[in-house]
């Protein structure tokens, strides 16, 4: 390994369908920032007219998240990055970083991580968990079902031994309304 490899950060969909080729990955923990669903998506998970909700780090002193830290494979770094900008950067919401994790053994790494701009007209902080159940329930966009996206994040944080109550507590809420539609 080099001291000028590339690391990307995936706290939802990256760690489950990253997209790249890459020679590790390892669970990380990126301090100063929480996971939540505070962005409406109108391209991959809803659309403008039913937009859905997609996961996004939010700076939060004293907050953390852990995910997946990627090496990208040697070679790949211009290919990997231009398809993170086209995936991650369709609308500016994502802000690009490159900010400190911890990976699981204690080594500390620089990694590629998108942000959300509390600025941009797709932040929505504000939404309570029940908002944001009936949203992903309902909604879906280019990539498919919202509760898609949010039954393959919450298989693969268990899958990892990382525990994220809201994600748990909307993949059940998500699974009984499904339940209710259906009766």
């Amino acid at each position: 390994m080099s001291e000028y490899d590339l690391w990307v950060f995936g706290y939802g969909s990256l760690m489950w369908h990253p997209e790249f080729d890459h020679d590790e990955a390892e669970i990380a923990t990126l301090s100063g920032y929480r996971r939540g669903f505070t962005m409406r998506s109108i391209h991959h998970r809803g659309t403008v007219e039913n937009p859905g909700l997609v996961l996004a780090l939010d700076a939060a002193g004293g907050a953390s998240c852990s995910g997946l830290a990627f090496r990208v494979t040697p070679g790949c770094e211009d290919v990997t990055m231009a398809g993170l900008r086209e995936r991650e950067l369709v609308s500016y919401a994502y802000q690009e970083k490159r900010l400190p994790l911890t990976l699981e053994g204690g080594r500390q790494v620089e990694a590629v991580t998108y942000v959300i701009d509390p600025a941009h007209v797709q932040y929505c902080g504000a939404l309570a968990l029940e908002q944001q159940a009936r949203i992903i329930a309902t909604a879906s966009g280019g990539r498919g079902p919202n509760a898609d996206y949010l039954m393959n994040t919450h298989q693969h944080l268990c899958e990892l031994g990382i525990e994220d109550v809201d994600i748990s507590w909307l993949a059940g809420r998500v699974r009984e309304l499904a339940a209710g539609a259906n009766q």
